[in-house]
């Protein structure tokens, strides 16, 4: 089972999306979207070539791919990450709302 690692930029966004809720929506959704954006993260410890490569050329060629995130019926975050088949880690690169350019 690969392990997963979050990149502090990751962190960072995470944060930053969550402080933006608290404050623009409420703070019991911020609360319900950090806990379960932590719950996705964590599925990707099962088969994260589940997940296609990320729309951007020049990083889908090195094996970065996303996991699409909500907590309504749409989908509003990409989970950014790379998957190392020979050391067996998943390392979260970067959260994007999807109103966010690419990267």
């Amino acid at each position: 089972m690969p392990k997963v690692e979050i990149t502090e930029p990751a962190k960072a966004d995470i944060q930053e999306a969550y402080d933006w809720w608290s404050d623009n929506r409420s703070a019991v959704q911020a609360a319900e979207w950090y806990e379960s954006i932590f719950g996705a993260i964590a599925t990707l410890q099962n088969m994260p070539e589940r997940c296609p490569h990320v729309p951007e050329a020049g990083l889908s060629g090195v094996g970065v791919r996303q996991l699409l995130f909500g907590i309504g019926s749409r989908p509003t975050h990409r989970i950014v990450f790379h998957f190392d088949i020979d050391t067996d880690v998943v390392t979260i690169l970067r959260i994007r709302h999807h109103g966010q350019d690419d990267l």
